[in-house]
């Protein structure tokens, strides 16, 4: 798995030093003290895919739109049971079913047909069968692919990694300030963290060429990324 670490560069982020409280800070920090951010970014290798589907069918009348667009995710969901796809990776959505009108100036709108349409979630677990599965959707009669999204098996372990390097960051950052200053790090005051959703998924579109796709698929990457603000205190 292709590991890169990132470190940002310290002029794009912001470090105010002090040794005397600063004027909008006097209140709460009358002490010396060093603000820091620390940033982190991991490139890592995707080994899964979460992908929207849907069916979208017109039909003159509302049990022959229903029973089409039924058919089509029935023929599939027995096309990933074959394919080895666990039901708890497949989230189906309910039936929305609506009129189809035409409409003509000066006249009353008249009623042409319906359309029913199901979207359906599949989480694959093997990238390798990623562009099978789409293309056996589209002979199934799925015609839209709304969404794929490439993504890690180890999502919540590269989280926790990108958020203790930017932990480090924040720390390595204080105390190169303090020491050009002939200051030492004593301890930290504060904490600032948001949770920014660090792990940046990458989306695809159905390539034109199967062999090409199914590469693409399998050489994706994903971002994660995270920062935290931390005020440490000095001596």
């Amino acid at each position: 798995m292709t590991l890169l670490t990132k470190t940002f560069a310290l002029a794009s982020l912001t470090s105010v030093l002090t040794f005397t409280a600063l004027p909008g800070l006097a209140a709460d920090y009358n002490f010396p003290h060093i603000e820091t951010s620390g940033a982190s970014e991991i490139v890592i290798d995707a080994d899964m895919a979460v992908v929207n589907i849907e069916v979208v069918v017109d039909a003159p009348t509302s049990k022959a739109a229903k029973d089409a667009s039924d058919k089509a995710i029935s023929q599939f969901l027995s096309r990933l049971k074959q394919a080895g796809v666990d039901k708890s990776d497949i989230q189906s959505a309910n039936l929305s079913l609506h009129p189809q009108y035409h409409y003509q100036k000066n006249e009353p709108a008249k009623l042409k047909g319906y359309q029913a349409s199901r979207r359906m979630t599949i989480t694959v677990k093997q990238l390798e069968q990623l562009n099978d599965l789409l293309d056996s959707a589209l002979e199934q009669g799925i015609n839209r692919v709304n969404s794929i999204e490439l993504t890690s098996s180890k999502r919540a372990d590269f989280i926790e990694q990108s958020r203790q390097a930017a932990i480090e960051d924040a720390k390595q950052k204080a105390q190169s300030l303090a020491k050009g200053f002939d200051k030492k790090v004593d301890g930290v005051w504060q904490i600032r963290y948001f949770d920014q959703h660090p792990i940046q998924p990458v989306q695809y579109k159905m390539a034109a060429e199967s062999s090409d796709a199914n590469q693409g698929y399998q050489q994706g990457q994903v971002t994660v990324s995270d920062r935290v603000e931390v005020i440490f205190k000095l001596k």
